[in-house]
Order: C-alpha cells, then sequence, then structure tokens
C-alpha cells in the first residue's frame, strides 16, 4: 500500500496518559488469558445492554471479563495504536465495518471466523442478513459478526399524501411526481428532504446509486462513478433537493439538519437510515409523530436497493492468545436470544429470525417492521466505498452529490470526481 496512517504523538500520549485501560482491563500472561477475556467495546446503548448482562456469560461460562469502554474516537486512537503495536492485550473488539474494516483485516488484525462461524449449527451462522455478512467478509474470509444494523428508508407525512389524493410512491418515478406535486400544492412546504453535505449525503446517497444500478467501484476495482447509471443517480438526488427540496436549502446538512425539517413538519418525503426513527415518532420531537408513515426505498431502474450494513460488529485481534475464549464472548453476545433481547430494546439486530419473531418487532412501527424487512431481503451490504481511506473517498465521491444539488452538472462534476477517484483506487493499491 502506498498510504499509511499517520499516526501523530498527541494521540499516542493521549492514550498513554490514559494507561490505556479502563474497566480494570490491562496485561497480563498466558495464565490471566486462558480465563479471563479481555473486551473493548464502544459506548453504544447495545454496549449498554449486553454490560449488563456479562455476570450471566461469566456464570454460565467461569470465564472472567475485563471491559474497556471508551467513545468513538479513543476507540479509534486505541486501535490504531495498540493493534499497529500488535498487542495482544485486547481479545475481543468491537469495530465498524464499513470504516476500518478493510484497514483492520487487511493488515492481519482480524482473526479468521470462518471455521468458528460455518461450523456451529445451533448459533446459526446462516441466520445473519446477507448484507451485513458481505461487510464482515473480507477476501472470503469472515473476520467479524455483525451487531447493529441499518437500513435506507422512505419516510413520509400519511397527512399531506392523503390531502394530495396520492399513494405511497414504490419507484423513484412516482416519488419525484408526488413531491413535485406536494410542493406546488403546499409552497410553504417541500416535497423532499435528505442530506447534502459532502460526506454526510454519501451513505444515503448510496441507497440512490444502487437502484439506479449503478456502484462506487466496479468488478474490477475501478472507479464507476463515471457510468451512465451514477451520472442519473447523481442528476436525480440533487434535482429532488434543488428542485423540490426547501427554500434556500444548505449543502452542509447531515441527518441532525435534514431530520429536524422533517420533523417540523417542513417537508413530505425524506429518506433516511430506518435506525434514526424515533426522532420522528417521538410528540416530544416531533411535530408529525402522529402522522409519519415508512415505506421501503422506491424502486429505480435496477429495482429497490438500499443499503443494508451493519453499523458495528465483533471481532477477534488475530494476536489475542486467547481466541478460543473470545469466540464464547462473541458466541453468546450475538446469540438469538441476546440479539432478540437488544433488538426488543430498540438496536436493530442483523439476524432474520428477529425481524420474523412477533416479539422481535413488538417496539417497532408496523410499517417500518415491514419496510424494514423488504430492504434487509434486498439490501446491499455497504453505504459508502470500501476503501482504506474512507474519509477521503466520501469526499471525493460526495463532490457530485452537491454539484447538482447546486445546479451544476451533474454528469460533468460526476466524470471529474471518477478522474479524482480512479487516482485515488490506484493510489491505494
Amino acid at each position: 500500500m502506498k498510504r499509511h496512517n499517520v499516526m501523530r504523538a498527541t494521540a499516542v500520549a493521549a492514550l498513554l496518559s490514559l494507561g490505556l485501560t479502563a474497566c480494570g482491563s490491562g496485561g497480563g500472561g498466558s495464565e490471566e488469558a486462558s480465563s479471563t477475556v479481555r473486551v473493548t467495546l464502544a459506548n453504544h446503548v447495545w454496549t449498554d445492554i449486553i454490560k449488563e448482562a456479562i455476570p450471566e456469560f461469566e456464570e454460565e461460562t467461569g470465564l472472567t471479563v475485563q471491559l474497556t469502554q471508551l467513545g468513538e474516537d479513543q476507540l479509534s486512537d486505541q486501535y490504531n495504536v495498540k493493534l499497529n503495536a500488535g498487542t495482544d492485550e485486547i481479545d475481543v473488539m468491537m469495530y465498524r465495518p464499513l470504516q476500518e474494516g478493510k484497514l483492520f483485516a487487511q493488515n492481519g488484525y482480524l482473526a479468521d471466523l470462518s471455521e468458528r462461524v460455518e461450523g456451529n449449527a445451533e448459533w446459526d451462522w446462516s441466520d445473519f442478513q446477507s448484507g451485513p455478512v458481505e461487510a464482515t467478509t473480507f477476501e472470503d474470509k469472515v473476520v467479524g459478526v455483525p451487531l447493529i444494523t441499518e437500513r435506507e428508508v422512505l419516510y413520509y407525512r400519511k397527512d399531506l399524501l392523503e390531502k394530495a389524493g396520492l399513494e405511497v410512491p414504490k419507484t423513484l418515478e412516482e416519488l419525484e411526481a408526488a413531491a413535485k406535486q406536494i410542493k406546488e400544492e403546499n409552497p410553504e412546504t417541500a416535497g423532499f428532504v435528505a442530506r447534502t453535505g459532502r460526506s454526510a449525503a454519501v451513505t444515503q446517497f448510496s441507497s440512490y446509486l444502487y437502484s439506479f444500478g449503478g456502484d462506487f467501484i466496479d468488478d474490477s476495482g475501478k472507479s464507476a462513478i463515471g457510468t451512465p447509471e451514477a451520472k442519473e443517480a447523481y442528476d436525480y438526488y440533487g434535482r429532488m433537493i434543488r428542485e423540490y427540496g426547501p427554500e434556500n436549502v444548505s449543502t452542509d446538512m447531515s441527518w441532525p439538519e435534514a431530520m429536524a425539517i422533517f420533523t417540523q413538519g417542513g417537508a413530505a418525503f425524506y429518506t433516511e437510515a430506518d435506525s434514526l426513527y424515533k426522532n420522528a415518532t417521538d410528540p416530544a420531537d416531533s411535530k408529525v409523530a402522529e402522522t409519519v408513515g415508512f415505506a421501503p426505498m422506491p424502486e429505480g431502474p435496477a429495482g429497490s436497493k438500499p443499503y443494508n450494513v451493519p453499523s458495528w460488529g465483533l471481532a477477534i485481534n488475530e494476536a489475542s492468545a486467547n481466541q478460543d475464549n473470545a469466540w464464547k464472548f462473541i458466541e453468546w453476545a450475538t446469540s438469538k436470544e441476546k440479539t432478540l433481547e437488544v433488538q426488543k430494546a430498540g438496536v436493530p439486530g442483523p439476524r432474520s429470525s428477529v425481524w420474523e419473531d412477533p416479539e422481535g418487532i413488538s417496539t417497532y412501527p408496523k410499517d417500518l417492521a415491514e419496510a424494514i424487512a423488504v430492504s434487509a431481503e434486498n439490501g446491499v451490504g455497504y453505504d459508502r466505498p470500501l476503501v482504506v481511506s474512507v474519509a477521503e473517498a466520501r469526499e471525493i465521491v460526495g463532490d457530485p452529490i452537491v454539484a447538482a444539488i447546486t445546479g451544476e452538472d451533474a454528469a460533468k462534476a460526476a466524470e471529474t470526481a471518477n478522474t479524482s477517484f480512479e487516482a485515488f483506487l490506484e493510489d491505494e493499491k
């Protein structure tokens, strides 16, 4: 690889000042490793739920869990320092498959779990959805187990559709026509809203890209954002916001800003991650809580192809001398029973069985659960380019989004970005 992550001395110093420990975790010889599983997790609702249940795991197995729990930035800094140094002080690690998964796998940080997952009928690897499985697989080797999933769905205002005499759009063509009609009939309300920021919009734009038949990278590993399908997707996404979006819309909106417009009654349609649905359904935060509906991502020329991705997964440190016991923890934490328990608490799970179980969807709006089921079946397992330097890639492929929103030539912007992205991919080889 020609690209390398440069770790700043300040980050190292900050980590050393923390002692690289939390909750009593630390080093230890092989004797300790045989009965102690050192688990590093991110601050997340999933972690809070599992943490409460750890005594159950310890009682069932006779093992002891040393837990390190850190915020995302601290977690990334710790991994960058410790994994790069070849540490054996981490056994189980919570990581972001789409953000750092390729880097970690390529560098040999993640143990091959293929035999463990495929030879475990009771735990049932086949129960995991194909999109998340794809995202935790590297060069045909399973290197992680998905934990938390999300998909893109259509949020909409039931009252505005009823007033306009419209059905819920099933295609992107119908979505545009409905957004146009509603804005014309209700000038104070946008027909459509979505993320507009160059980097922030990439994940949500991905579902449009796939549904138009495009992708970020083709099968040969070259840039695909200059293809006719990609150009159509960029043009469509930009046109929806430019012509039917809020007045004077900014081009730096991430989900909080776009969600606020929708929940305050400012737009009829909004495509966004299903994991954020409570922001729209909680009356304390949303003026449209009683009228919001959910539907699958509308079909494009290639069908309905939303992303279906794992935002977090669990992996085993390849350098760990305690991999058997590390697997016991992962096996327990991602079991059908624990996944169902976590999902009921509002954290979408990666197993098909929890979405088919009435108990698993009992806390979700009925139409949202139905939309998720469709998206899980049709979904693509990534929502951004699968590269090492993800942040830089998102900036490049996000350029045509902003260009299209501001009325520039989307096709020309896509061609320019394609050249830059091709050079980026060549440099990453």
